[in-house]
C-alpha cells in the first residue's frame, strides 16, 4: 500500500515539474514580487502574489531548479490561490511541518502538497521543497507592510 501512495506522490511531483501551473510573471504593479535563491543547490524562484481584501487573488511563479523545487512552486500556487491570507499562513506552516516529518494540523487544506511528505527523509531537499513557500510567505509579509503604510 505504501508504495502505491509513494508512486502517486511521485507522479504528482513529476506532473507539476513537467507541466507547471501558474507559470510566468505578470510584471504588474498590483502584484508583490519576491525573488529567492537557494545558493547551496542553485534553485532560483520568482513569485508574484496579488492580494485584495485579505484574499490571495493570484499567485504567479517562475524559476529554475530541481524538480522538487519547481513542482513545489506549482503546487503552492494552486493550493493557496483563493485562500484568505490568514488561511494561507496556516497552510504554509502546515506544509513546513509536513516536510519536516511532523503531522500537519490541517492536512486536508494541503491538497496535492501532501505529495512532499517523503521529503522529510531527505533533509537536504527540504530547502528545495520550501523555497517557493518561503518566497510567498515573504511576499505576503511585504504586501501587508505596504497595506499598513497606506493606512
Amino acid at each position: 500500500m505504501a508504495s502505491s501512495i509513494e508512486e502517486l506522490y511521485r507522479a504528482v511531483i513529476m506532473d507539476h515539474a513537467k507541466n507547471p501551473k501558474n507559470k510566468g510573471l505578470t510584471h504588474n504593479d498590483e502584484y508583490q514580487f519576491v525573488h529567492f535563491k537557494n545558493p547551496s543547490c542553485g534553485d532560483d524562484i520568482n513569485i508574484e502574489v496579488e492580494i485584495k481584501d485579505g484574499v490571495i487573488k493570484d499567485i504567479r511563479q517562475d524559476g529554475k531548479g530541481c524538480s522538487i523545487s519547481m513542482s513545489s512552486a506549482s503546487v503552492m500556487s494552486e493550493v493557496l490561490k483563493g485562500m484568505s491570507v490568514s488561511e494561507a499562513k496556516e497552510v504554509i506552516n502546515d506544509f513546513y511541518e509536513l516536510v519536516k516529518g511532523n503531522e500537519p494540523r490541517h492536512d486536508e487544506e494541503l491538497g496535492e502538497a501532501v505529495a512532499y511528505a517523503g521529503v522529510s527523509q531527505f533533509p537536504a531537499r527540504i530547502k528545495c521543497a520550501t523555497l517557493a513557500w518561503k518566497a510567498l510567505e515573504q511576499g505576503i509579509k511585504e504586501a501587508e507592510e505596504k497595506s499598513n503604510e497606506k493606512k
